[in-house]
């Protein structure tokens, strides 16, 4: 009999672990956004492109079950002065009226060990996909009650090499290194 109720009790935990499912999140994009930062004769100069779409299911207790599908508005990127927004949506750079959607999409989440994630997957910039990582970070807003997660700030850092994508314009005084700071506000569906 004890071993018949600890089996149950063992299959019943067992099939609420398998059913649960990654928690759904819908973009706030009104306040979210993708920073950058690039080089340009010595000076850091800092830009943002809005997040357009997203789709993101968070699994708390199993990360790899969580997914994250992001496309940027690469049309409405913004770098500095005018001039500079223009030649980054130039078709040696982000060539924005061919390619105007700049997509992640996450293959693999884990837990860092520093209360943070490692997100992996594959970034398309100008049509060339690579694989692409980055850390990341969950945050509350000030004043939300310990565990609850219907609202939440998710942060992701990265770099990349523009030149891996074939955005290799300006690069006699441009570096080949981004720098990614990723902004999103999401609430739970």
């Amino acid at each position: 009999m004890f071993y018949r109720r600890a089996f149950l009790a063992c299959l019943l935990t067992f099939a609420s672990q398998s059913f649960a499912a990654p928690s759904d999140y819908v973009l706030r994009k009104d306040q979210s956004r993708v920073g950058f930062t690039y080089v340009v004769n010595n000076d850091a100069i800092s830009g943002t492109m809005p997040v357009s779409r997203a789709d993101i299911a968070l699994d708390f207790d199993r990360p790899a079950n969580s997914r994250v599908n992001v496309s940027v508005d690469a049309s409405q990127a913004r770098a500095g002065a005018p001039f500079a927004s223009e030649a980054l949506k130039g078709q040696s750079v982000l060539w924005t009226d061919r390619f105007p959607e700049i997509t992640f999409q996450s293959q693999d989440v884990r837990r860092d060990g520093q209360g943070g994630a490692i997100m992996t997957g594959m970034l398309t910039v100008r049509g060339v996909t690579q694989p692409q990582t980055f850390t990341a970070q969950l945050f509350r807003p000030a004043g939300q009650a310990a565990g609850d997660r219907s609202e939440l700030t998710i942060r992701l850092k990265g770099s990349l090499s523009r030149s891996a994508f074939g955005a290799v314009g300006y690069a006699s005084f441009v570096g080949d290194t981004v720098d990614l700071d990723i902004q999103a506000y999401i609430a739970r569906k």
